[in-house]
């Protein structure tokens, strides 16, 4: 299989627009022509973790975090990210991440998080705007359903839940075919009024491409009239955190233990009991504390997140319960959830777990 298939996979279930501006995701080191023997899955890249894909002939690492944030100017091996790149060079194995993105999908990062804890109703904390356009084209009536259906099928018309959702209304419209013209209604050099329905409908800004494709493929018209805007509107489905309910409501301690145990960590650091029982949880993988606002202005009664500074943990007030079980013990899942994406589409395709664990952090309890 190319890499660019297995790409095409990830990027379709975690759009690369997705990611945060000052993040790197996507495809690190190699060719996206390049046939895979095999991946190596972790949450960090580090050499170890190449040494691992070497020993197992694999030429792929997929990993949760970029191995390179920032723009390199040399490559001398004098840190481990150089000396990463370099080895994956040399070696001929692509290095590809998913990091914000995957953690911006409902059925990414803090998906998981919530399916541990059993989060009932679970929704994005902070929708994402700026990422849904609008399509505005003019169809003869007869042709107007076909064309609804083709760019339904492209993947416009998506509202939450819903689907094949437009709007429509009737009118008419004019125009006069030039000498070079083949009309598809009126005659050449003369005004046409044709009756034709204004359609509406949202798209995705990633599928752009396909959709203008599916419109120009499936109109009838010669030359196709359509507009595209740009929309602030959230979406609903991507964005940072995620909220939802427990099954039952717990008492602070109880709710710890709970969150030890579904979550597999050792300790957690938390603000003082707020005297009031854990229901509403909001949660975020990785450094969640820019969304602390964002869980006390949905009513979380605790906050599962990780990297809260000493001074943040004053910001909570008394009024949520912030539970911070260290970054990579929040993450710690992800891993496993990028396997079961390429097993799901590539079940024959060989993929390994890192044996390796990359926590950076060690406890002395």
């Amino acid at each position: 299989m190319r890499l660019s298939v297995l790409i095409k996979h990830l990027e379709e279930y975690a759009p690369l627009n997705y990611q945060e501006d000052y993040d790197n995701s996507g495809l690190l080191a190699g060719n996206p022509d390049q046939e895979i023997t095999g991946a190596m899955v972790a949450l960090d890249c580090l050499e170890e973790v190449v040494d691992e894909a070497i020993a197992h002939n694999f030429n792929l690492v997929i990993t949760h975090h970029p191995i390179v944030f920032k723009g390199l100017k040399k490559l001398t091996g004098k840190n481990y990210v150089e000396r990463v790149l370099l080895k994956a060079i040399r070696n001929n194995i692509a290095l590809y991440a998913t990091h914000t993105n995957l953690d911006s999908v409902s059925n990414g990062v803090n998906g998981v998080i919530c399916n541990r804890l059993g989060l009932q109703q679970a929704k994005i904390l902070s929708p994402k705007s700026g990422l849904l356009k609008k399509l505005v084209t003019f169809c003869p009536l007869a042709q107007a359903g076909m064309l609804r259906e083709a760019l339904f099928a492209a993947g416009a018309g998506h509202i939450a839940n819903y689907s094949e959702c437009s709007f429509n209304a009737e009118g008419f419209g004019t125009f006069k075919a030039g000498e070079n013209t083949d009309p598809f209604a009126g005659a050449k050099g003369l005004q046409h009024q044709e009756p034709e329905v204004r359609i509406e409908t949202i798209f995705p800004a990633q599928l752009e491409r396909k959709v203008l494709l599916s419109l120009l493929e499936n109109h009838p018209y010669e030359e196709v009239a359509y507009d595209i805007y740009p929309l602030e509107n959230k979406l609903a489905t991507v964005g940072a955190g995620m909220i939802g309910w427990l099954t039952d409501e717990m008492e602070l301690n109880d709710f710890l233990h709970f969150v030890k145990d579904r979550m597999n960590v050792t300790l957690i650091r938390h603000t003082q009991d707020t005297g009031k029982k854990i229901k509403k949880v909001a949660v975020c993988g990785g450094s969640g504390s820019f969304l602390l606002n964002h869980a006390l202005a949905a009513g979380a009664d605790a906050f599962i997140t990780a990297d809260f500074k000493y001074h943040e943990f004053f910001d909570a007030d008394g009024k949520l319960v912030i539970a911070d079980i260290g970054h990579f013990e929040s993450e710690q899942f992800t891993s496993d959830l990028l396997i079961d994406i390429i097993r799901e589409k590539f079940p024959n395709f060989a993929i390994r777990l890192t044996e390796h664990n990359t926590n950076p952090i060690n406890y002395f309890i």
